[in-house]
């Protein structure tokens, strides 16, 4: 790899466009990259594996805000500890895990009017899927 890229090859390279990479920087998430004489993005190999653990780590269900997060224990590696790492994905999965259950909740429901719904040709104006959401009995139980 060339010891610069700029910012279309690296978009091109890594598989995001122009506009993400710039986002990033935007955020804070990339340093700001150095410049050429006219005025062009450099990026060096370090800013294209840190975007490669920005999207594998958005791949896992990181926000943007945790990924911040992540990178600032990524770079101070020496002074954490794995403790502190795990702590910090144990809370994305604890928060992952309520999401998936609020998910199967809302299946049920809908799956539940859905197939008290007869499906026919006739007008929908005694459809049991519209009824049900009108009268607010399709909602998930909450407890």
């Amino acid at each position: 790899m060339q010891p610069y890229l700029r910012i279309g090859e690296l978009a091109k390279l890594i598989g995001v466009s122009v506009e993400t990479l710039r986002f990033y920087e935007k955020q804070g998430l990339l340093n700001s990259p150095a410049r050429s004489a006219s005025g062009y993005r450099l990026y060096d190999s370090q800013t294209t594996k840190r975007v490669a653990f920005i999207l594998r780590a958005k791949a896992v269900g990181f926000s943007l805000k945790d990924i911040a997060g992540l990178l600032a224990l990524e770079v101070n590696r020496e002074q954490e500890t794995c403790e502190s790492v795990k702590s910090f994905a144990e809370s994305k999965l604890d928060e992952i895990d309520n999401k998936l259950a609020e998910l199967t909740k809302m299946r049920a429901a809908l799956s539940q009017i859905t197939e008290a719904c007869c499906g026919g040709e006739k007008s929908a104006s005694h459809c049991t899927i519209l009824t049900a959401l009108a009268d607010g009995e399709a909602k998930p139980e909450h407890h």
